[in-house]
């Protein structure tokens, strides 16, 4: 799919290139479009918002809906304070459509290479595109990532990872076991647990912060903005405070409170879990909370307890990759973790006019952080152009 603006704004000799069709990259072009610079958004799938289309069904915003809209176009209220799935995607294509984004669809971009003051980016069928700037949009989320367990390669069971799952449904009067207590993890349980699932067990290596997704009719989302630049030290302080008012204690039923700071967590890139289920299935049995898992054997999956379990069906909640090596590695734009060692409008200090939107999980609310990011990087581009 290629969509084309009626009436293209003044443009350089070569466009911007935005790679990635999700928010970040749609509110990046739409920004720019605003400033009167082409940008072509290069996605590799056959739609905008490719990530959110395959998210599981449950899945809604878990930042509020005011605090979640892109430059240029607010979110629907009819969506509600928390937007489903299905509608974060209408959204997108809406946004696209509203701002009349150049975007090409279909086209995966393999490697960015620098060629003086210009940027050649290789994609499929041996294109080669010449932009004056680019922009990396490719999303937080972009490669599933499945733990290198011990007998991972010959288990016999099912294992799958969660970017997988859709709904309860093919796990009914099954016992499953989900590996992982982060957002994704504790509502694919809570789901199961909903859903049909004949057990469900969570296994948790590392006890994380739960919090309200209200408190009182006030949004975690906006503790977290109010909190997000104050010194770590103060905030873990604060959170711990918080944490007896406002957050259950699960001791009793294996799931003890975490023994570092909610700041030191978070910038170590483990955000708070928004409750949405897991307490009350915790509580009532419905979630039973196991140990992390070790190895893999045969049909048995092994404990860090040493206990061996047999589940019909594995969940790995395991998180994700960046993935950004193949693309800017040789670049030497990253850090020793595969991030970007610049973000929003910095360039990394090798890499005039290469920008990376999208890669951090920020307490204050991704979408926010992107529609913020896209902002500053439309006013830095533009800003060079007029020089």
């Amino acid at each position: 799919m290629v969509t084309t603006p009626q009436a293209p704004p003044s443009q350089a000799v070569h466009p911007v290139y935005v790679i990635g069709g999700g928010p970040g990259g749609l509110a990046v072009a739409a920004t720019l479009r605003a400033r009167g610079v082409r940008a072509v958004v290069l996605e590799k799938s056959d739609a905008v918002g490719a990530s959110w289309r395959g998210h599981y069904d449950r899945l809604r915003l878990h930042t509020t809906r005011r605090l979640s809209a892109l430059p240029g176009l607010k979110i629907p209220r009819s969506y509600g304070r928390w937007v489903a799935r299905a509608d974060v995607v209408r959204y997108l294509e809406a946004y696209a459509e509203e701002h009349e984004l150049e975007i090409v669809t279909g086209v995966e971009v393999f490697r960015v290479e620098r060629d003086g003051t210009d940027w050649v980016l290789h994609a499929t069928g041996g294109r080669r595109l010449v932009g004056s700037a680019v922009v990396v949009a490719t999303g937080y989320n972009h490669t599933p990532r499945l733990p290198a367990w011990p007998g991972r390669g010959t288990y016999e069971g099912e294992l799958t990872h969660a970017r997988e799952y859709r709904n309860p449904v093919p796990y009914e009067g099954k016992d499953v076991l989900v590996v992982g207590v982060g957002n994704t993890g504790a509502e694919i349980a809570a789901d199961l647990a909903e859903g049909g699932a004949a057990r469900v067990r969570l296994a948790v290596r590392t006890a994380p912060h739960i919090v309200r997704r209200t408190t009182l009719g006030w949004p975690a989302q906006r503790s977290g903005i109010l909190v997000r630049r104050l010194p770590v030290a103060l905030v873990d302080l604060l959170g711990r405070a918080l944490v007896r008012f406002a957050s259950p204690d699960l001791t009793a039923h294996g799931l003890p409170r975490p023994d570092t700071g909610l700041a030191t967590r978070t910038r170590a890139g483990a955000v708070p879990v928004q409750d949405v289920g897991l307490v009350a299935a915790v509580r009532s049995g419905k979630v039973e909370v196991v140990a992390a898992v070790e190895a893999l054997d045969g049909r048995e999956v092994v404990l860090a307890d040493g206990s061996r379990i047999t589940p019909d069906a594995v969940i790995a909640a395991t998180g994700y990759d960046r993935a950004l090596e193949p693309l800017v590695g040789h670049l030497d734009v990253l850090d020793a973790a595969g991030r970007p060692v610049a973000r929003g409008a910095r360039c990394p200090r090798t890499a005039p006019g290469l920008y990376f939107t999208g890669f951090t999980n920020p307490i204050s609310g991704m979408l926010r952080e992107l529609a913020r990011d896209a902002e500053k990087i439309a006013r830095r581009i533009a800003k060079g152009r007029r020089r």
